[in-house]
């Protein structure tokens, strides 16, 4: 990594983020002005303020901009990179007319202060998280957090403790329990169709495109965000978690890095690694070369941004310093006594799912393969390939049957327009499914993937308990037990 990059990347430990942060008076950046009417800080819209203004920000602007302006408004953003600040202010000021205030990320307290929003929008760098979901609840706001919650196992206990401290709302953006096909799943297990679950194989593949992508970017450093079993898994584990309506007791795991590696880059023609794609002297004959300057929203996002913090987007995905897993396995064992087989590869030729329930009635058997993805580009992150989907019943005895997916449109396969009305819509509706997750939820998701790599650490099968303590259990829907009676299968078929 860069002198640059480290800088921009250099870990705060609680204490110095707390005291530079109240101590900050740099102020607002770019603001043009005060906070210049004091009515607007009795609107009656809910106010929000974002901390970290990145490409995954967009769709909470979206939302807050055009669905929901009539109940919600933006009123602050908080980043490192003052380019992206203005970036967004640009942004904002087209969408509603409005200059919104933007502070650096040792302003955040100022910036509650001059503001004064209901709720704070977290969407940092993984390992920060914490900082700013706990500092947020002390001066008394609501959090909704990007997944996943935090990264590690201390950070996560003091999101438990600040949250039963202070009493506020978490709130941790699943998007893929709402998408329609994984929301379909849930009601066919709900229905018992399958009988209750006695164990899952859950298979996850990146492609190399969206992969990839993950080992440029500063996700391929654990220490920011512990690895894809914490950024990417957390979702998979939580859809489990709520499929099941289960939290996870144990778990053990294997991972390696052999993919993303500078002897792969010999073994592809290449003479060796490089910084980045930018000024790469090997980019023209390399299939994994980003050109940022190509994309006029990575290259307004990112590349005309870097002389800020000097963040490189584009670094090469050979380079010697990555020290996240690019090939895992995991095995889970539920509260409900199911168990699960898992794996995620970073390097295959599609990207998508398969995943397997095991019942005492039968066998449900779930795919779905996603579009081609990079983070930021402008695409539709999650978007479902045509004829990409399938959901399978295969009873204990008699013929299997397809059944009909749920559609949706937009990212997530339609989970993110679902998600962001469930979550920012004043006018509550009732779901069954109780898709909407808090601490508690985003808790049990990120310490599946904490354990895995404490595990494969160790060579030892962790127990969740021994993690983080005084979580409480999710809110999920009630399913079919391991007691009732089950029929007996016609031994005629």
């Amino acid at each position: 990594m860069n002198q640059t990059n480290e800088k921009l990347v250099n870990e705060l430990t609680r204490r110095d983020f707390i005291k530079v942060s109240t101590a900050a008076g740099a102020g607002v950046l770019f603001s043009g002005q005060a906070i210049s009417n004091a009515s607007q800080l009795f609107s009656s819209k809910k106010r929000y303020a974002i901390v970290g203004v990145g490409s995954r920000t967009e769709m909470w602007q979206e939302a807050l901009y055009k669905s929901f302006q009539d109940d919600c408004e933006v009123v602050g953003f908080c980043d490192t990179n003052i380019g992206r600040i203005k970036y967004y202010q640009d942004y904002a000021r087209k969408a509603v007319g409005k200059k919104i205030p933007g502070y650096d990320a040792t302003d955040f307290d100022k910036m509650i202060k001059d503001t004064r929003p209901d709720t704070i929008i977290v969407t940092t760098v993984d390992s920060f998280h914490h900082l700013y979901i706990v500092r947020a609840m002390e001066l008394g706001c609501d959090v909704i957090t990007e997944k996943p919650m935090t990264n590690t196992d201390e950070k996560c206990q003091q999101i438990i403790d600040a949250q039963k401290k202070y009493g506020k709302k978490v709130t941790v953006s699943f998007n893929y329990r709402y998408s329609p096909a994984r929301t379909q799943v849930k009601d066919l297990l709900m229905s018992g169709v399958v009988g209750d679950i006695l164990s899952v194989d859950f298979h996850w593949m990146l492609n190399t495109h969206h992969g990839t992508d993950y080992f440029r970017r500063w996700h391929g450093l654990k220490k920011f965000s512990n690895g894809l079993l914490l950024h990417k898994a957390t979702h998979h584990f939580d859809l489990v978690n709520w499929w099941l309506s289960a939290v996870p007791v144990t778990v053990s795991a294997m991972g390696k890095k052999e993919f993303y590696t500078p002897e792969m880059a010999k073994r592809f023609g290449l003479t060796s690694y490089h910084e980045r794609c930018h000024n790469c002297p090997e980019k023209s004959k390399c299939g994994f070369e980003l050109d940022l300057a190509a994309n006029q929203r990575l290259k307004a996002l990112y590349l005309d941004n870097e002389q800020y913090d000097g963040y490189f987007r584009d670094r090469c995905v050979f380079r010697p310093e990555i020290d996240i897993q690019d090939t895992m396995n995991v095995m889970v064992q539920y509260s409900n006594n199911a168990t699960m087989s898992y794996s995620l590869n970073a390097f295959n030729s599609w990207e998508g799912y398969y995943v397997i329930f095991n019942g005492t009635k039968g066998r449900l058997e779930h795919k779905i393969e996603e579009k081609i993805y990079v983070a930021g580009d402008g695409g539709v992150q999650g978007g479902i390939k045509d004829g990409g989907e399938y959901i399978k019943i295969f009873p204990i005895r008699g013929n299997s049957y397809d059944v009909n997916v749920w559609k949706g449109e937009g990212g997530h396969g339609g989970g993110d327009v679902l998600m962001l009305d469930d979550i920012l819509n004043p006018v509550k509706k009732s779901d069954k499914y109780l898709r909407c997750a808090d601490q508690r939820a985003g808790a049990y998701s990120l310490l599946t993937g904490v354990a895995a790599n404490h595990s494969m650490a160790s060579g030892k099968e962790i127990k969740i308990d021994d993690l983080v303590q005084n979580i409480g259990l999710p809110d999920y829907p009630v399913m079919p037990n391991h007691t009732d009676a089950v029929p007996m299968p016609d031994k005629n078929l």
